[in-house]
């Protein structure tokens, strides 16, 4: 933004603090905090957050995220003391499973720069002396930069920074509005009077709920109670338990008791005692934060106690607007976010943690409390602009962990216009429609607490609510035996079994690999299968859940041609492959844009995060200009899509219409309206899977219709319905990107391997950021790599190491079926070459790799013209 908007934060937490610091950072100064409680403690997750920090996770962004939190706490003291404790990290292993699951996380750490290293049992002892020594241990991840979060002082070091350099702060001021005008905020409502702003951010925590409802934005988040427990003291004098020893007590205190970090020789100094002479507030810590992950638990110390935190429990959803308003006095033991504690929930987890940890057999619980903290639906944060509301922004569901990275991510979209971090698995409009009803929030955001510590497949789906979005091919899929999975709220076909049948016909050269275990878990061989016939006859997939939009009206063309990088002004009948970028060149999205007429063009898109760009960028340029309106629409549920697509696919079309689908009649990346079997359909001669054929759309009650006819066509030609596994290992051989898995804001089109989509003869957003750039200024490319020994399949996210370096991740990866050899993308340094030798580290295991040219299937696009 060009000019420094006026500013109110709602919450003084660790997240609004941490926002207004990073715009003052960047000179904004016009910032107003309001926050219903004490400045002091102000009552919300922060204030009881206990303050582990561990930064290995799937989520580039969430590492990121997480990283910058650790280093910005490191440089924030108070009277020397500073806001990080970094004792490093244990996670251990009580199962095989969890100790592959630490392998592939120690693959995270080196695919996104984080130091660990696997440990032995043995050294798992070593290195937490009060661990169990009956081989229950099998192992351990050591992660060297973890630690804790001072919170609690971190936000005063915050308000105080902050309120030097002109932030306001207004403490016991709760917000009863927010108005808004013509669609944007307006001001702040408090009993105190409006505080006018152009910009609102909630940063309010569990009570974002009742925030967003001030101005009709659902913020889809749960506020959940989570148990943490602080023992009596550990004493190194107690005689120690049969076979335990007192290992915790004397790496803590060297026979000392400390209290905030200070030694007291044997008195504690502070801290309320609400067991008889046991201080709760007591923080020092000097072994590594421990996560008993197998069990829901993890550990930290407080001094000469122990902290205890369980996921193990059941689900407590709890209601922000039932709590209350927040006193005016907040202490430790006093706060809306703590809540009474539930002794008979933290049974099992006591019992365990006295097995795991002998020497606390002899202590008993000294305070213990049920805290809340936020989930959400897909366990990301909330962060973004909402989609109908400008100028009213979030920053909720953030833990302490991620706190300075989501506010400076947020910060530089505001005066910078993007994040240095990809958004989009945190941005607040990612939802689907279905995914923000109450309901489903409920239901999956406890689902995500109960699986918070499990070991999840990628692929893996969850088992409830399921079906609330089915394609019109429904029925018939599922005569087919088609295996589902979820994305989006839809459910998709992977396979059929109604092709398992094919397997024992496939050629040799044709015959899929043994996989291992991990890689095995929702797939099926019918998969190549699919492939095959989808390459040697034709195939009918459902791509149906691809998002649609309709743009229409005298400034339609006006939109896209300033949003998008291609020429698609083109006269109707023209199809154009086409990226969105960000203000500083960062591949926003990539997307389809075919012209039906005039003023009426339909947009393929990649999800609600576009079509909130869109609709936001029309509802605009209609305000400025109202002669060239402009009206964009979802047409994707009243619709569906058959993609036909194989060497036999003009054989089968052919007996359905009239029409001419011949490369004259309709050549490649180009569109028009015909007649299916008495069906009005638009055609896109366009193929995701590399070979001839045709995107083909009908309203939604018409679906079956179309599949019905296209079916019965096709069975002189040995149709197949084919699923997502064929489809993504063509799309692969083809060399066809997937936005936010291949590349996202953080990669520009030359890195990508986009730059074909760039028509620089015509202005376009991000446009200025990328002068200077070239395919010869890059330092860093998407490569495509085949594995050396033609049968390790990778799934994504592993390292790829160059002459025994990590230097870069696998973004997507597949059997290649046509090729018979597994594929995987990477991002790697420009100086590594094509021909040149990577490993892919797998489980802790190095697969050897060859960085290949691209495509691997048909290079002179043959088969897709033809």
């Amino acid at each position: 933004m060009t000019s420094k908007p006026r500013v109110v934060i709602i919450g003084a937490g660790i997240v609004g603090t941490n926002v207004a610091d990073e715009l003052v950072s960047r000179g904004w100064s016009d910032i107003t905090i309001v926050e219903q409680g004490p400045l002091g403690l102000p009552g919300g997750s922060t204030s009881h957050a206990p303050g582990l920090v561990f930064q290995t996770n799937p989520s580039k962004t969430m590492t990121a995220f997480a990283r910058y939190t650790v280093e910005k706490f490191l440089s924030l003291k108070s009277g020397g003391e500073s806001c990080f404790n970094q004792v490093g990290g244990l996670e251990v292993a009580t199962t095989p499973e969890r100790l592959e699951e630490l392998k592939r996380k120690q693959g995270y750490a080196h695919s996104y720069g984080i130091e660990t290293r696997l440990l032995s049992a043995e050294e798992c002892l070593k290195m937490y002396p009060g661990l169990v020594d009956n081989g229950l241990i099998l192992g351990g991840l050591h992660i060297t930069t973890d630690g804790l979060a001072k919170a609690a002082l971190a936000v005063q070091v915050l308000i105080k920074r902050t309120r030097d350099a002109g932030v306001r702060y207004l403490e016991h001021t709760p917000v009863t509005a927010i108005n808004k005008s013509e669609g944007r905020v307006t001001g702040v409502v408090t009993p105190s009077g409006t505080i006018p702003a152009e910009i609102v951010i909630s940063c309010a925590g569990f009570w974002g709920v009742e925030v967003g409802a001030m101005v009709g934005v659902p913020i889809p988040l749960l506020p959940m109670a989570h148990q943490y427990v602080k023992t009596t003291p550990l004493t190194t004098h107690d005689e120690p338990a049969d076979g335990a020893t007192n290992g915790v007590a004397e790496a803590a205190t060297n026979g000392e008791a400390l209290t905030n970090g200070h030694t007291t020789n044997g008195h504690t100094t502070n801290g309320d005692k609400p067991n008889g002479n046991v201080p709760v507030n007591s923080n020092a810590a000097t072994l590594p934060i421990l996560r008993y992950q197998d069990q829901d638990l993890y550990y930290r110390e407080h001094g000469e106690q122990i902290g205890i935190g369980y996921y193990g429990h059941r689900p407590m959803p709890v209601v922000a607007a039932d709590l209350g308003a927040t006193p005016k006095e907040v202490d430790d033991l006093h706060m809306p976010s703590r809540l009474e504690f539930s002794a008979d929930d933290f049974a099992p987890a006591w019992k365990l943690t006295k097995e795991i940890l002998p020497a606390l057999q002899k202590c008993e619980i000294a305070d213990g409390f049920n805290g809340i903290f936020s989930f959400t639906p897909d366990g990301g944060p909330l962060v973004g602009q909402a989609p109908k509301v400008d100028g009213f922004w979030v920053a909720e569901a953030v833990w302490v962990t991620h706190s300075a990275g989501v506010a400076r991510a947020l910060a530089e979209v505001l005066t910078e216009g993007k994040s240095k971090i990809d958004l989009a698995e945190c941005e607040l409009a990612r939802f689907e429609d279905v995914q923000l009803t109450p309901s489903f929030v409920s239901e999956t955001s406890q689902q995500n607490f109960v699986e918070i510590y499990d070991i999840l497949h990628p692929l893996q789906p969850r088992d409830s609510p399921r079906c609330m979005r089915t394609t019109p091919f429904y029925i018939r899929q599922r005569e087919l035996g088609a295996y589902f999975l979820e994305g989006g709220g839809w459910e998709r076909p992977f396979w059929y079994e109604d092709n398992a049948k094919l397997v024992k016909e496939l050629p040799a050269e044709w015959q899929p690999v043994e996989r291992d275990a991990w890689s095995s878990k929702y797939y099926s061989p019918i998969a190549a299968a699919e492939a095959w016939r989808t390459r040697t006859a034709v195939a009918m997939y459902d791509m149906t859940p691809l998002r649609r939009l309709e743009i229409t009206g005298p400034g339609a063309v006006d939109l896209l041609m300033r949003l998008t990088t291609g020429t698609v002004a083109r006269k109707p009948g023209a199809v154009t492959y086409t990226l969105l970028l960000d203000d500083q060149g960062g591949v926003k999205s990539d997307i389809t844009v075919a012209r039906f007429a005039e003023e009426l063009y339909q947009v393929g898109v990649n999800g609600p995060v576009d079509t909130a760009y869109f609709t936001r960028e029309a509802r605009l340029q209609t305000k400025r200009t109202p002669e060239r309106a402009v009206h964009v629409r979802d047409i994707t549920g009243g619709t569906c899509c058959i993609g036909l697509w194989g060497p036999l696919a003009r054989d089968v079309i052919t007996q359905v219409t009239a029409d001419d689908f011949s490369n004259k009649g309709l050549t490649y990346f180009r569109c028009k309206d015909v007649s299916i079997a008495g069906i009005p359909v638009r055609a896109m001669r366009l193929s995701y899977v590399g070979e001839r054929g045709w995107e083909l759309y009908a309203s939604a009650e018409n679906g079956v219709r179309l599949w019905d006819a296209l079916w019965k066509a096709g069975q002189p030609h040995g149709i197949i319905a084919a699923g997502r596994t064929a489809f993504n290992s063509l799309r692969l051989e083809k060399g066809f990107r997937l936005w936010g898995t291949d590349m996202t804001t953080e990669h520009d089109p030359y890195e990508s391997g986009l730059d074909f989509a760039l028509k620089l003869d015509k202005s376009f957003v991000g446009k200025t950021a990328l002068f200077g750039r070239s395919k010869k200024t890059i330092t860093r490319k998407l490569r495509c790599l085949t594995v050396d020994d033609k049968k390790s399949v990778v799934l994504g996210k592993e390292p790829v190491f160059v002459n025994g370096q990590a230097q870069g991740y696998v973004t997507s990866a597949a059997f290649g079926f046509t090729i018979g050899q597994p594929i995987a993308y990477a991002w790697l340094p420009i100086a590594v070459n094509e021909g040149d030798a990577v490993e892919i580290e797998y489980f802790g295991t190095r697969v050897k790799a060859t960085v290949s040219a691209e495509p691997l299937y048909d290079p002179q696009m043959s088969r897709l013209r033809g």
